[in-house]
């Protein structure tokens, strides 16, 4: 049937119904940023104290902006309110997909929500308490002694984010496995014949996605060939779905 002689009205219904999800995931996010608001220069030190750490004895970071010093922790408290509300918002997400998957499909939507959140947060966890100290420290031990090390904060936080993204992106690396086994698209055995490539693509999305020194692209890629293993392992204990032909 068709509503006003152009669209269906199935085609409709699914966009209000995006547009609710999309509605209540930007809600979430907006009530946990306000609730944070008043803490957002100490949420701000926080971030930026790997990188304080490794500044010479009284140096401070600088903002060149008029109005930085006032957006920057802004921004790093919306960052906050985004990684709380992430279970909300990825189930907003699977919850707008999940009318058009069989039963058993709907059923494996609770392990990959809480999966995907779980490793994208430890991603982040092992950027912020791992890499960055250990190349914070490494740029310092190698800077000319007669230079003394001011970051902007604007610079800083686009650093942050950048790293965070990619390290966050990189540990759904088992859960991206599973799923490609589970829903049968592709065999353990063959994920195992792909060990090699997966292993060059790590090193290759580690060079283009983090800073060109060899210490932090080493660190994303490692872990991420460990990841592809450990997603191996899990996906042997997953039973591939009935495709929906023979379903």
């Amino acid at each position: 049937m068709m509503s006003d002689g152009l669209l269906p009205e199935s085609f409709i219904s699914h966009l209000v119904e995006l547009r609710e999800r999309l509605m209540k995931a930007m809600a979430s996010i907006l009530v946990i940023f306000l609730c944070l608001l008043p803490w957002a220069g100490k949420i701000y030190d926080l971030l930026a104290k790997p990188m304080i750490a490794t500044l010479p004895p009284g140096t401070r970071m600088i903002a060149t902006g008029v109005v930085t010093p006032f957006l920057i922790p802004l921004k790093v408290t919306l960052l906050a309110a985004f990684v709380l509300a992430l279970p909300i918002v990825i189930y907003q997400a699977w919850a707008f997909v999940a009318p058009g998957l069989y039963a058993h499909e709907k059923r494996f939507a609770l392990p990959v929500i809480v999966a995907s959140t779980s490793l994208f947060l430890l991603g982040m966890a092992f950027c912020y308490f791992l890499v960055f100290n250990t190349v914070f420290r490494f740029i310092a031990e190698v800077a000319p002694g007669s230079i003394t090390p001011a970051p902007d904060i604007e610079q800083y936080l686009s650093f942050v984010l950048t790293m965070f993204v990619a390290f966050g992106t990189a540990f759904e690396v088992p859960v991206v496995v599973v799923l490609l086994v589970k829903f049968g698209l592709v065999s353990v055995e063959k994920l195992k014949d792909f060990r090699p490539y997966a292993i060059v693509g790590a090193f290759v999305v580690a060079a283009v996605l983090t800073p060109p020194d060899v210490t932090s692209q080493i660190m994303l890629a490692v872990p991420m060939c460990l990841l592809y293993e450990i997603g191996l392992l899990c996906a042997r204990f997953v039973r591939p779905a009935q495709t929906r032909a023979a379903a």
